[in-house]
């Protein structure tokens, strides 16, 4: 048992209370992780919000970022000491997991967002009593986590210069928008990307396009900010949400887009892109529309024109081999994701929510224990 200190979020409260509470030694394939970082994700916003269906009370947190600290029965993929990031839980067994998609998991829902082990048993308590954990397999709005040896990822070695409170965001929101571009879409290169929404998931797919040497690359957002931020990290051309965008669209691309990229979830936006692709174009989802939400598109247009429309979940990334790589790219100067994050302190949780949600920060990052 360790003791920590988690912030927790409770009935009836739109706020975090940091709280003294222990934790669970790792049981066998789990992994005790001292959390350096953790990352604020708009999927810790929308649990906080109840507007999707998780038990509380529960420690959110699932970008975190640490140093390992005990290990469990048959691990053998990470030992004490190491630098690691943390990322989404999956099974391991199903079909998907074994074709090395696991952000496809066939168990992704209970084991991303049942918050509690396999067997239904929780890692945390309180004094108030027991406390929902494992949230995307590791609840790292805390000191210290359990995670599991599948969604634990080694930092390489190259990066032990890179503050490691910085890496956390690769595990879920990062990689989201690079994977979307380098492994879903596998955007080639010289061929037009168009990206809608220039927060964090925006801004990852638009240092990834670079990479992948896509142009032109085009950032659509209504902040001036974050376009210009945009142009610095590798987009070419820059349009304000507000314009007219078909026609701004086809003026930069008279063929059609080959490659569209939406964040944003809204229907009239994603529809539009549809309409804008060329021939063989290929649409990216990655935005959280409402449950009910439709999409309307004309079906001699997707199939005349061989167009595809792909929901994209986790950037459809094996963590043990796409967060490395992106690390890489960092370490090379590629992937700069270091631009988008703002540092706050652990016990500043819903100051860094809430700098999130007015769109001062594109990735608030919270330092919780020294490296």
């Amino acid at each position: 048992m360790t003791q920590i200190r988690a912030a927790v979020c409770r009935e009836g409260s739109t706020h975090f209370s940091i709280e003294d509470a222990q934790l669970d030694a790792p049981r066998a394939g789990e992994v005790l992780v001292r959390i350096v970082g953790a990352g604020v994700c708009h999927t810790d916003m929308a649990v906080r919000d109840r507007q999707l269906p998780v038990p509380l009370p529960v420690v959110l947190g699932h970008e975190g970022s640490g140093v390992v600290e005990a290990v469990g029965e048959g691990v053998t993929g990470v030992t004490p000491g190491d630098a690691v990031v943390l990322s989404f839980a999956s099974c391991g067994a199903c079909p998907n997991c074994d074709d090395h998609a696991p952000a496809y998991c066939y168990n992704f829902g209970p084991y991303n967002f049942a918050s509690a082990r396999a067997d239904g048993s929780v890692a945390i308590s309180t004094a108030q009593g027991p406390v929902h954990s494992h949230f995307f397999g590791q609840s790292s709005f805390a000191t210290h986590a359990i995670a599991s040896e599948r969604n634990v990822v080694k930092v390489p070695t190259s990066a032990a210069h890179v503050p490691l409170e910085r890496l956390g965001p690769l595990g879920c929101g990062l990689q989201t928008g690079a994977g979307a571009v380098l492994n879903s879409m596998a955007v080639k290169a010289g061929r037009s990307l168009v990206v809608f929404g220039a927060g964090a998931v925006g801004l990852s797919a638009i240092m990834a396009g670079r990479i992948a040497g896509a142009d032109p690359i085009i950032a659509i957002d209504l902040h001036e900010n974050r376009l210009a931020l945009a142009r610095e990290l590798g987009a070419t051309h820059s349009i304000k949400g507000d314009a007219d965008l078909a026609a701004a669209l086809q003026d930069i691309c008279p063929t059609g887009i080959n490659y569209a990229f939406d964040t944003t979830g809204l229907g009239k936006l994603i529809e539009l892109a549809f309409n804008q692709l060329a021939p063989r174009g290929i649409l990216g989802l990655v935005g959280a529309s409402d449950a009910d939400a439709m999409l309307h598109f004309n079906e001699t247009s997707l199939m005349g024109g061989g167009k595809r429309v792909m929901g994209i979940l986790e950037g459809d990334s094996d963590p043990q081999v796409f967060i490395p790589q992106l690390i890489e790219h960092h370490v090379a100067g590629r992937y700069p994701f270091d631009r988008l994050v703002e540092m706050f302190a652990f016990e500043d949780i819903n100051s860094a929510f809430e700098a999130s949600e007015s769109g001062r920060v594109i990735k608030p990052v919270l330092k919780v224990l020294a490296a």
